[in-house]
């Protein structure tokens, strides 16, 4: 057991690996419910479990959601059923990895996170909105990914729609039709016995595509998100250990000092031939420019000089 959690613990701490860091914490969520709920109801307490599902699920009204407006970001990142979440975690993956390798893992947790806030603001706008809706509110319930992962898809539908999946039974698709197909799926079961995550996946589907679109334009709607992800980083990251190496000068017989972080180079990046040079580059076309390290970064920058 501890072995497994090591490789969590490990897999979760690699640097730009936003994608798996995502899939992780839904499944750790996922089953510390999955452990709560069969625990408390073999000690005949599911009401407390249900107490405690209520705390991270987004209510059906506005009144409800004032007195728990947390649960505009919990609730996209639980869920209770396990197709649910095996479901939204694969589409999460097929369409994360295009965004994650075209736009970088900013712009992946940007699109997740804002998608999952557009699902929910949209399930209560209609909900307290819209007649069909208001009858159903005062016992309205919705928790999962699916507006996350739904943003993330017609992200990258928006940026690459030509690109193809190779499904089982159908062969080489384009994913805007998949994406096409699902869109229309969420938009005829809008008014069914899922209606609320159906209009979830519809406010996803609409941030995906207007923040590829705006991207597109040189408008970052994610800016907000990568300040407080940056802000969380900055807090937990650190602080490294300040060594004094001394160095005696050619010149003179007195020593001087210099200070320099633990873990990082006193000398200079040497200028790179052109094999480093064509090696970073293909790393930037599979993962993006902040995959690269900063010794790589330094690299590229002095080749850049030099041309």
């Amino acid at each position: 057991m501890s072995g497994l959690l090591d490789d969590f613990r490990s897999e979760f701490n690699k640097p730009n690996n936003t994608l798996v860091q995502l899939i992780l914490i839904n499944t750790v969520v996922f089953l510390v419910l999955l452990l709560t709920k069969i625990s408390l109801t073999m000690a005949r307490e599911d009401g407390v479990y249900w107490l405690i599902r209520e705390q991270i699920m987004i209510p059906g009204t506005i009144g409800a959601f004032l007195h728990k407006p947390w649960t505009l970001f919990t609730y996209f990142f639980a869920h209770d059923e396990i197709f649910h979440i095996l479901y939204n975690m694969l589409f999460l993956y097929w369409f994360g990895r295009l965004i994650d390798e075209y736009l970088g893992n900013r712009r992946l947790i940007g699109l997740y996170i804002m998608g999952g806030l557009a699902g929910g603001l949209l399930y209560l706008f209609m909900y307290n909105l819209v007649p069909y809706f208001q009858d159903q509110a005062d016992t309205a319930r919705m928790l999962g990914a699916s507006a996350a992962a739904f943003s993330v898809a017609v992200g990258a539908a928006t940026l690459l729609p030509n690109y193809t999946f190779h499904l089982l039974f159908f062969g080489p698709v384009r994913i805007k039709y998949i994406v096409f197909f699902f869109i229309v799926l969420s938009i005829a079961q809008s008014a069914g016995m899922n209606a609320g995550g159906n209009l979830a996946h519809l406010g996803g589907a609409l941030m995906g595509f207007a923040y590829v679109k705006l991207l597109q334009n040189g408008t970052d709607l994610g800016r907000p998100i990568y300040w407080v992800a940056d802000g969380w980083s900055n807090l937990l990251k650190p602080k490294p250990a300040v060594k004094v190496s001394y160095r005696q000068r050619s010149n003179a017989n007195t020593q001087a000092s210099s200070y320099v972080p633990a873990g990082g180079a006193s000398s200079s990046i040497s200028t790179p031939d052109q094999d480093e040079v064509d090696t970073i580059l293909d790393k930037i076309s599979r993962s993006g420019y902040e995959s690269l390290t900063r010794e790589e970064k330094q690299k590229l920058f002095r080749a850049s000089q030099r041309n």
